[in-house]
């Protein structure tokens, strides 16, 4: 099932869709496992996997350390890749990578599509990777039907919102504000007139990401957005409470 039909059909039965982000081997990839544990148990829809860089350019401070840490323990693309097959077999939620196009360039753009399709992957997200430049690599994507994800922010005009709804597959990915991750975004209309706008561009559910940290941002994305993008909140979670604190971040989004 495309990443699309995923979402249409999840969406019969929810009114908004959760989507979590991990950091492939940070704190380690058995940290990584029960944090996936705790959002299959908790009814995570969709999980990007993060193949970490050395230069995260639009991740925030937060995400940047994790980043490093998990290349300073010895964190390998092959072990990410192993890593994404093993969550794929076990758990029901879609899985797509998100990284930064040098880690597809060193391995090569048939070799990446090849290695994501086999571990399961439904997609890939690759914030430093305009459109224009992604012709090659989507193109092969969309044939082997992984969706390549594209981004629309809050400085797209709309020539260029127009290009990238074009070139949409699977969802779209919402940028609530400006800047980069971690920082606590307020809901209000102009989020929603964002959505909106976006929409119009695209045919492909919307996700809505960067900020999302509580059930009131969630609720207030109910009726405008397909899917809320919780990010930098489990990570901070996960760090200060482990287990317990991840258990309840999501129970309290899902309820």
């Amino acid at each position: 099932m495309s990443l699309a039909n995923y979402i249409v059909e999840k969406r019969k039965k929810k009114d908004i869709l959760i989507m979590a982000h991990v950091v492939c081997g940070y704190p380690s990839f058995e940290d990584n496992m029960q944090a996936l544990q705790v959002m299959q148990s908790a009814g995570v829809d969709l999980v990007e996997l993060q193949f970490p860089f050395s230069e995260p350019s639009a991740d925030g401070p937060l995400f940047a350390q994790a980043n490093e840490e998990s290349l300073k323990s010895g964190t390998t693309i092959d072990q990410c890749f192993d890593f994404m097959k093993q969550a794929t077999e076990l758990f029901s939620f879609k899985i797509l990578m998100m990284g930064y196009y040098n880690t597809v360039f060193k391995m090569g753009e048939e070799e990446f599509l090849r290695r994501l399709a086999s571990a399961g992957g439904v997609g890939y997200i690759l914030p430093d990777l305009p459109l224009e430049e992604a012709q090659n690599l989507n193109s092969m994507a969309i044939e082997e039907d992984i969706s390549p994800i594209v981004l629309m922010t809050p400085t797209s005009s709309d020539e260029r919102l127009a290009k990238l709804g074009a070139a949409s597959r699977g969802m779209v990915y919402v940028v609530a504000r400006k800047g980069v991750t971690g920082s606590k975004t307020i809901i209000g209309d102009n989020v929603l007139k964002l959505v909106e706008k976006c929409r119009k561009y695209t045919d492909v559910p919307i996700a809505v990401g960067f900020g999302i940290s509580g059930r009131e941002d969630v609720d207030a994305l109910r009726g405008h957005a397909d899917v809320a993008i919780v990010g930098s909140a489990a990570l901070r979670t996960w760090q200060q409470s482990g287990v317990s604190g991840l258990k309840n971040l999501f129970s309290s989004l899902l309820l």
